[in-house]
């Protein structure tokens, strides 16, 4: 693998604006659009950014779309559009390349019930720093869900970052994971997938595979790549190569999905808890509800309006594309609630409210959404279970599935804290937490936020916990015997002096904070980076902070000095060497 250049930054502010929709001939969401309503049998109105498709639709017709909604959301990063494209069961000709806010999906069953001969990919931006003159370091929210894919380039392309998952997905050749020759990429998430080749990983930095098949060999690696089980996984090699191997998973439940039946009703696959797994779960019976239990909601509903429908029990709530203006949070009361976003919509509270309060009641899922802070400053933007009072149902937890958070980025937003999680058991299935370090709204004093992840329930597992750029600790672990598998964090890159970054253990703030108190955790594949770009001397003591005592038990971890000015003293508590002035890395295989 070529080396990175230590020299260049890890992100780029990308924002240029994208093409209107409307001269392009594409629909957009307005306060025109048809009132939300109940779904019926037969396709259902998801509203005017969802395109569904079925294998007697032309080929033409299916490929101007996506071409059109390529050319609209390729430069699109901060937009308020979000698309997506559903394809019923057949075979498709057609080559998807995925911009900003667009999800592809098939409405199967079983991923290979769609079969998409041709690609779909991302691609690289144009970067005149990188070493071939494009990077995949901005490639964020998109993604495709069960779905085949039989490429007919040489390899089917998936070139991103954070929040771009990849679920459900049977790669029938080849899957690459970079842009080319080199250039940067920093994802990324691949989860119940099937791949029949080889996988050229690259210049991925990290990467988190959970329960999945590959068919071939997984190629290179920068710095932190986790397998949880995954058949025919590289064996574990940490950190040479950099490849953390755990033979199964502890406890998974996979995301909700939709799906049309044989008799063309659309129905929600519910997958069930499972333990101790390995490869993918496509062989299971997955219990469905049909599409009219969910009330479709559009983005012209208010919150008071989704709140009602969520209030009866055995409601449950189906988000269409688009950006929800919210006065008051959504509130969850009702025990198996699902709560799933199409076309990866934003929930974006108004008032210094949160986004979405889930009560003390088990069973709840919420997947496919972004939560945007307000200009107000919000507590909390997401809670999970009650502050006071823990009701714990291990054999019915809530889990949350591609939920992504943004303080600033599309516009001025403050919030304390991203996530709080007080139910026990809850499962955490790829999260990204992001104070923006680029966009609109940036800025030390303007997209104020203290820390991404609190989690204070016990037994909580996360897989692809990635947390970003927040003002003091990123993650705090209160909870007893918490796991997490994969964890990946940048450091804020602005603070303004030492003393506007040092928390009370000395000099800036870790990242990973595991509580005093806390007596059993286990973590695997945690990477911390510094990139501090004031000109300015900011030292973080330590990259992870934990108790010392036998029930902590950390594994594979490594801190890097990416850029900029100073640098982490030590990987873990006093463990690990310095990165600071320059280029350089510290892993650290153990701590027990």
């Amino acid at each position: 693998m070529r080396p990175l250049d230590p020299s260049r930054r890890r992100f780029l502010a990308l924002t240029a604006s994208a093409a209107s929709l409307t001269a392009l001939g594409l629909p957009t969401t307005s306060a025109a659009a048809a009132p939300a309503t109940a779904a019926t049998e037969g396709d259902p109105d998801l509203g005017p950014n969802v395109f569904v498709y079925d294998p007697t639709t032309p080929t033409v017709e299916i490929q101007a779309t996506l071409d059109r909604l390529f050319t609209a959301q390729y430069r699109n990063e901060m937009g308020s559009e979000r698309y997506a494209v559903l394809f019923k069961p057949g075979r498709y000709e057609v080559d998807a390349n995925l911009g900003y806010y667009t999800t592809v999906a098939g409405l199967g069953r079983h991923p290979d019930d769609v079969d998409i001969h041709g690609a779909v990919r991302v691609i690289g931006q144009p970067d005149p720093n990188g070493p071939s003159g494009i990077s995949a370091l901005t490639n964020f929210w998109r993604s495709a869900e069960n779905l085949a894919v039989t490429p007919t380039d040489w390899s089917n392309q998936w070139a991103v970052s954070q929040a771009s998952p990849m679920r459900r997905v049977h790669i029938k050749g080849i899957l690459w994971l970079e842009p080319g020759g080199g250039a940067y990429s920093s994802g990324g998430f691949l989860a119940d997938s099937k791949v029949d080749g080889i996988t050229i990983n690259g210049s991925q930095q990290q990467w988190l595979t959970r329960d999945s098949e590959l068919g071939g060999e997984w190629t290179n690696g920068v710095w932190n790549q986790v397998f949880s089980g995954v058949l025919g996984a590289p064996a574990q090699a940490y950190p040479t190569p950099p490849y953390t191997t755990l033979p199964t998973s502890p406890v998974t439940r996979e995301k909700p999905y939709l799906f049309v039946d044989e008799s063309g009703r659309w129905r929600v696959a519910v997958p069930g808890l499972r333990q101790d797994t390995a490869g993918t779960s496509w062989h299971l019976s997955t219990p469905s509800l049909p599409l009219s239990d969910f009330y479709i909601a559009r983005p012209t509903d208010s919150a008071k309006r989704i709140n009602q429908e969520l209030s009866r029990p055995g409601r449950h709530l189906l988000l269409t594309p688009g950006v929800y203006r919210l006065d008051r949070a959504l509130r969850v009361k009702h025990p198996d609630t699902i709560v799933l976003g199409l076309g990866m919509p934003s929930l974006a509270p108004t008032t210094g409210d949160a986004a979405l309060r889930i009560a003390g009641v088990p069973g709840v899922r919420i997947a496919g959404v972004l939560v945007d802070a307000g200009p107000v400053e919000s507590e909390v933007l997401v809670e999970v279970g009650a502050a006071h009072g823990r009701p714990a149902d291990p054999a019915n937890p809530t889990s949350l599935h591609d939920v992504f958070f943004r303080i600033g980025g599309p516009g001025v937003g403050r919030a304390r804290t991203s996530l709080v999680i007080n139910a026990d058991h809850t499962i955490v299935d790829n999260i990204w937490a992001w104070r923006g370090d680029h966009g609109n709204g940036i800025g030390w004093n303007s997209n104020t936020a203290d820390t991404g992840v609190v989690v204070n329930g016990d037994d909580v597992t996360a897989y692809g916990l990635f947390v970003e750029h927040y003002q003091r600790y990123q993650t705090v672990w209160n909870g007893e015997r918490g796991r997490t598998i994969f964890y990946q964090s940048e450091l804020p890159y602005d603070p303004p002096s030492q003393a506007a970054w040092s928390s009370p253990t000395g000099r800036g703030w870790a990242s990973y904070k595991v509580a005093d108190g806390v007596r059993e955790h286990e973590a695997w594949g945690l990477g911390v980076y510094s990139y501090f770009n004031q000109g300015v001397d900011i030292r973080c003591e330590r990259g992870i902070e934990v108790p010392r005592r036998s029930g902590v038990r950390l594994h594979d971890m490594v801190t890097v000095f990416l850029d900029g000015s100073g640098g982490i003293e030590h990987t873990v508590n006093e463990a690990g060497t310095p990165v600071v002035g320059s280029y350089g890395t510290s892993p650290v295989v153990s701590y027990l």
